[in-house]
């Protein structure tokens, strides 16, 4: 996605890159580029529809209406009922709403079974729960894909059914695109009565997802992972099944989730997933594949040595995650950020830590590529021209910072 009206002074002395696009894009796994109807339906809301939606007055029940308007859209792209969303401030809180949510409902329960590749928001969430007493973690394993064997998942469900609270598996891995069977593992959940919890915030607005058809009982989404706003996201929570609100105040959100509702953030979720409805609708999936698949051609192709981590298996079409062996990721993203390329090492919330991410770690990826691994994460507006606009500088940049190493190393011995 073109940025041209983002203002960036680009790190090492602001210069302009001598590529046509101000901003190639490619974070979207971190955050994406809100539609300019979100944004026009944010301020329309900030400014005309300002009231407190649990006021009775004509100003409180207009603010009501978009609420519920919004919970509607939402609700269709997750083909659920409108009950059956409960609005959040983020995906972090949605996943912790369901975690700590069922673990309070169920106090008989004490497991929940998970995976060190999932999301800090789930991932350091059940270590916490598990340091302070409140649960045991079952870790399920994984191949060296990133695909969770499912054998181990299904002996451990049947081996501890009873003691079971949640399975809590995300659908789309954010780091490397590879999917979750959701539907094998609902099914195997629903046979020997244990919830499923998936963290679905990559995967809604991007890849068909079902909730009716599918047995899941929780689904975490968030609304800037879609072209939406930041500070909001839905927790799915399947009717009937019993969860405890973990914010307790107000009877907002139906008792589930206590606050005044982020009226303007909802408005503008809403549009969102109109819009990534139509999308899908219509959307050639084998297309904009293509694209990824074109990026990772030309960058195998030109420089040796390069691992895909998560290749050998079934991919989100948005996602590759590459390492560039004996490089750092930071100096990869400083100079490819130089240049006017944005992407990441990982997760953006980790972002800041200068050791390989905890998933490629878990995945089995040697240190010396885990150091070196980059995400590309594209989005439904990413162009052919982007894309061979950013291999470019890619390639460009990786010789030149390997042509450093080695000089480097030359000159100590």
């Amino acid at each position: 996605m073109r940025c041209e009206s983002v203002q960036c002074s680009f790190i090492g002395g602001g210069r302009t890159p001598p590529y046509s696009c101000d901003v190639i894009y490619l974070d979207n796994n971190a955050t994406t580029k809100p539609l300019a109807e979100v944004v026009e339906s944010v301020r329309e809301s900030l400014e005309n529809n300002w009231g407190n939606p649990s006021s009775i007055h004509r100003l409180g029940q207009a603010a009501r209406a978009q609420v519920e308007s919004a919970r509607e859209s939402v609700a269709r792209l997750a083909g659920c009922s409108p009950r059956e969303i409960i609005f959040c401030s983020s995906g972090t809180e949605s996943a912790s709403l369901a975690l700590r949510g069922v673990l309070d409902a169920y106090p008989k329960r004490r497991v929940i079974v998970t995976s060190k590749l999932e999301h800090a928001a789930v991932r350091t969430l059940a270590q916490h729960l598990e340091a302070a007493g409140r649960c045991e973690v079952v870790w399920a394993e994984h191949a060296p894909s990133g695909e969770i064997h499912l054998d181990h998942l299904r002996t451990a469900l049947k081996k501890r059914a009873d003691e079971i609270a949640l399975v809590s598996l995300m659908s789309v891995n954010n780091e490397t695109g590879v999917m979750l069977p959701t539907k094998v593992v609902g099914e195997l959940c629903k046979e020997n009565d244990v919830l499923f919890h998936t963290d679905a915030t990559q995967s809604m607005g991007r890849h068909p997802f079902d909730v009716a058809n599918t047995p899941i009982d929780f689904a975490t989404f968030s609304a800037h992972k879609l072209h939406g706003p930041k500070g909001v996201a839905a927790l799915f929570a399947r009717r009937g099944v019993g969860i405890s609100a973990q914010l307790v105040g107000g009877p907002q959100e139906r008792d589930r989730r206590a606050g005044t509702e982020n009226v303007p953030g909802i408005v503008g979720f809403g549009v969102a997933a109109q819009a990534a409805r139509t999308w899908l609708d219509t959307a050639d999936m084998k297309h904009v594949a293509e694209l990824r698949n074109q990026l990772e051609t030309r960058i195998q192709s030109e420089i040796p040595d390069v691992v895909m981590n998560g290749f050998a298996t079934t991919r989100i079409w948005n996602t590759t995650n590459i390492a560039f062996a004996h490089l750092e990721a930071e100096a990869i993203l400083l100079a490819l950020s130089n240049e006017g390329l944005c992407v990441s090492a990982g997760a953006a919330c980790s972002s800041g830590s200068l050791d390989p991410t905890p998933v490629l770690l878990a995945m089995g990826v040697p240190p010396i590529l885990a150091h070196g691994s980059v995400r590309f994460s594209l989005s439904r507006f990413t162009t052919l021209e982007e894309i061979a606009q950013a291999a470019t500088i890619v390639c460009d940049c990786v010789r030149k910072l390997r042509a450093r190493t080695c000089a480097a190393i030359t000159s100590v011995k």
